[in-house]
């Protein structure tokens, strides 16, 4: 059960924290892009916004594991750090040369700053849903 919280949390915080600041940098013109794309994504053709959002979900299941023991200062630090650079340097070092498409400086830039939200957005989701970290110290006793 946890592990699907951990994975709807991820979801969710995709949706409001990665997008939410993605929209954030849009209104500001740092990025020419608006949030929530609904274009449709091969090969089932559901919006990229929403495979974004899986792919969030899968990613919030290894970070829960890491931060789920962890408290105070170093939970949030690892959200964000676990956020800002595992999912960056995959899609900059993997998916992004696959797909052909070049790394700008300020993608990667972008990259830490839009997951490093979602990392802690994760975690705060996951408090939301009623996981502490004191919590799960409890329960592996």
């Amino acid at each position: 059960m946890i592990w699907l919280k951990a994975f709807a949390a991820a979801f969710l915080a995709t949706l409001i924290f990665h997008q939410g600041l993605f929209g954030v940098f849009y209104l500001t013109d740092l990025i020419p892009k608006a949030p929530y794309n609904m274009t449709p994504t091969g090969p089932l053709g559901i919006p990229s916004v929403i495979s974004l959002a899986f792919w969030g979900g899968l990613w919030g299941v290894p970070l829960w594991a890491l931060v789920r023991r962890r408290v105070g200062v170093s939970h949030w630090l690892i959200s964000l750090l676990f956020g800002a650079i595992g999912p960056t340097a995959v899609a900059m070092l993997i998916v992004f040369p696959l797909k052909g498409i070049a790394v700008a400086p300020a993608m990667v830039v972008g990259g830490l700053l839009l997951n490093g939200a979602w990392g802690v957005g994760t975690s705060l989701l996951m408090r939301v849903f009623g996981e502490t970290p004191a919590k799960a110290s409890s329960a592996s006793s």
